[in-house]
């Protein structure tokens, strides 16, 4: 891994100095540029004004999305076992077949 280097970012007009490494530089400016989209779509609402609320209003709103992503409102247990059952009955039906051969 290379070495942190500083670089310069733009969110919302304001410049921002970060560290990262140039293994790091592609997701960082993706971020940046994902959570400056997120900013501007807030303020063009008109209905919250300020950037720092701004800013909680996108954490708050990122955060949810993430929350949401790593669940999927899915349970993951019942998918498991479905999953589960079915490697079961393909086992089954390939034993089966090899019986036949």
């Amino acid at each position: 891994m290379s070495e942190a280097k500083s670089i310069d970012l733009t969110i919302m007009g304001r410049e921002f100095t970060v560290a990262c490494t140039d293994e790091e530089r592609a997701g960082l400016l993706e971020a940046v540029r994902y959570l400056d989209k997120k900013m501007h779509e807030i303020r063009d609402t008109g209905k919250i004004i300020g950037i720092e609320r701004i800013a909680i209003m996108a954490a708050l709103n990122l955060s949810h999305e993430l929350l949401h992503t790593k669940t999927g409102d899915v349970d993951i247990g019942d998918y498991k076992r479905r999953i589960s059952l079915m490697q079961n009955q393909i086992d089954e039906a390939i034993a089966g077949q090899t019986k036949l051969l």
